[in-house]
């Protein structure tokens, strides 16, 4: 008679993991589904957990379970930008934008959600949550293009680009995910290039360094 397999130990998760494992879960389902259509009942089984043991680590509910996806969602998409400072300026916003757009495409509904708002469980601190996602992609931006104190116009500039890169990725979904995520890469990392030439037209600081970038192309 052939002796079964052991049976594998079962191991305690330690709070940390159960509540990372419980994030995971939440947010593999806000990806995909609207807040609104997202139950505690949900994260529990797609954890494998009762809904018990979800309130045990997220006693204000689903509330409290949405925003601290939230957060989670907002670090990944603030780690998009944080790009070494290898090569050309617009080679290095070209790979910041590829790790940003393959997460619209693999949290679509979700970024959606999140960005057009208007959700039941948004609050003022979940708005605070995706400000926080923009002023760290503006920093990471200036940061890049080496300007020490960076003006006004340069500033409003890389904001009003971010601003485009999150309409254009929204329009993207909208269109089934069209023209393909190269094609939108590199028309984004265009519009950056051709905005700096706008502003160049009225602001030295933002002529210097569009006549630098152009150097590199």
């Amino acid at each position: 008679m052939t002796p079964s397999a052991p049976t594998p130990a079962y191991r305690r998760l330690s709070v940390e993991e159960r509540r990372s494992q419980l994030l995971d879960s939440a947010l593999g389902l806000f990806a995909h589904r609207t807040p609104e259509d997202v139950s505690l009942d949900d994260v529990a089984e797609a954890a494998g957990v009762s809904r018990p043991l979800v309130y045990r680590y997220f006693p204000g509910g689903k509330q409290q379970l949405y925003e601290a996806a939230l957060r989670s969602a907002a670090e990944e998409l603030q780690n998009c930008f944080d790009e070494p400072r290898d090569g050309p300026l617009l080679a290095r916003l070209a790979r910041a934008l590829d790790r940003y757009l393959t997460f619209v495409d693999q949290h679509d509904t979700g970024f959606s959600a999140l960005l057009q708002g208007g959700s039941v469980v948004e609050t003022s601190r979940t708005t605070a949550i995706v400000d926080g996602v923009r002023r760290a992609a503006a920093e990471h931006i200036l940061s890049h293009l080496d300007v020490a104190d960076p003006g006004l116009h340069l500033r409003m500039t890389v904001r009003v680009w971010i601003t485009t890169v999150e309409a254009a990725s929204l329009i993207w979904l909208d269109e089934g995910k069209q023209p393909p995520m190269p094609d939108l890469r590199d028309w984004l990392v265009d519009q950056f290039a051709a905005a700096l030439a706008v502003t160049a037209a009225r602001d030295s600081q933002t002529a210097a360094l569009a006549q630098k970038l152009a150097a590199d192309l």
